[in-house]
């Protein structure tokens, strides 16, 4: 059995397309869609439009994804390595493919985690539109070589797998797609990227949403450092330097993309600043529900 759980926060419509872009997936391996979602409008919502058997609602208690996710990973606990779990969020869609890329990555029984391919849906002609693009090359183009060369590398939270009957739970308080691929990797199972499998992001289109955005993430982040010190980190400000300082300049096609290359280095030095300033005030990392509004980032709500 394939478990898909598609994590939400008061996104109706973004999350029907979410979940729909599962079920209208064909698998000669039988799966459910679950989508977790602490709002019963949109329980009720979802319930109203999808009328396939494969489709559950869970109402999340709301004490945040990790939390969630540990509850739906022991109810729908199994035995059976050859089960999965897909997880993805609410507010991004998925490619026709991703069921079967995904099942075809774990035919190599090493493989405990699987991660698909973020595919930036904002326009290139905006600057904000221009870095997502630009960081989301960079990141496709690191997972390739370490997965390529089997070293650990964390997931991305957008869309990745992993086998059932391995982790029944794992710690709150981190970001669940480096702590849980860890897990794995302590266990002795392998890392996988799957490019062909590509899962659709709108990205912020504004200063406020996008620095708020990039904080918490690296809040989640540094978290690990006291959760799991021995974790080996693949996103730091020292490793976007060693991967990515050339790799951007090669990037830009006009001059404008050039002048917000230049500017992505300084937002990038700033964002670093920003967060570990905080976190040095104690504001830190919070597992909640997107307590930060970023409305940009609504596809379609």
């Amino acid at each position: 059995m394939i478990d898909v759980i598609i994590t939400s926060y008061n996104e109706p419509k973004a999350t029907l397309r979410a979940a729909n872009s599962f079920l209208s997936q064909k698998s000669n391996e039988s799966f459910r869609v679950t989508v977790v979602d602490p709002f019963p409008d949109v329980e009720k919502f979802l319930k109203k439009n999808i009328k396939d058997k494969r489709f559950n609602f869970f109402l999340d208690p709301g004490e945040g994804k990790s939390y969630a996710l540990n509850l739906l990973f022991q109810e729908y606990a199994s035995n059976d390595q050859n089960d999965l779990f897909i997880l993805s969020d609410g507010d991004v869609y998925v490619s026709s493919n991703t069921i079967k890329e995904t099942l075809n990555a774990f035919n190599d029984k090493k493989v405990g985690c699987v991660t698909g391919k973020p595919v930036s849906i904002d326009s290139r002609k905006l600057k904000y539109g221009y870095w997502s693009h630009l960081f989301f090359a960079g990141i496709d183009r690191v997972r390739k070589d370490l997965s390529n060369k089997e070293k650990f590398f964390e997931c991305s939270g957008y869309l990745f797998a992993i086998r059932k009957g391995v982790i029944l739970d794992f710690p709150l308080g981190a970001s669940e797609d480096s702590i849980i691929p860890f897990l794995f990797w302590k266990k002795g199972y392998k890392i996988k990227y799957i490019p062909k499998a590509e899962v659709y992001v709108k990205n912020p289109d504004n200063w406020k949403d996008w620095l708020s955005q990039k904080i918490r993430n690296i809040k989640g982040h540094e978290t690990l450092e006291r959760i799991a010190p021995d974790l080996p980190r693949t996103k730091s400000l020292f490793n976007e330097i060693k991967w990515g300082a050339l790799f951007a300049l090669t990037y830009p096609r006009s001059f404008n993309e050039v002048i917000w290359t230049i500017e992505s280095y300084f937002a990038r030095i700033y964002l670093y600043f920003k967060a570990f300033k905080e976190i040095k005030m104690k504001t830190v990392y919070r597992d909640g529900w997107r307590e930060t509004e970023i409305s940009s980032t609504k596809p379609l709500d």
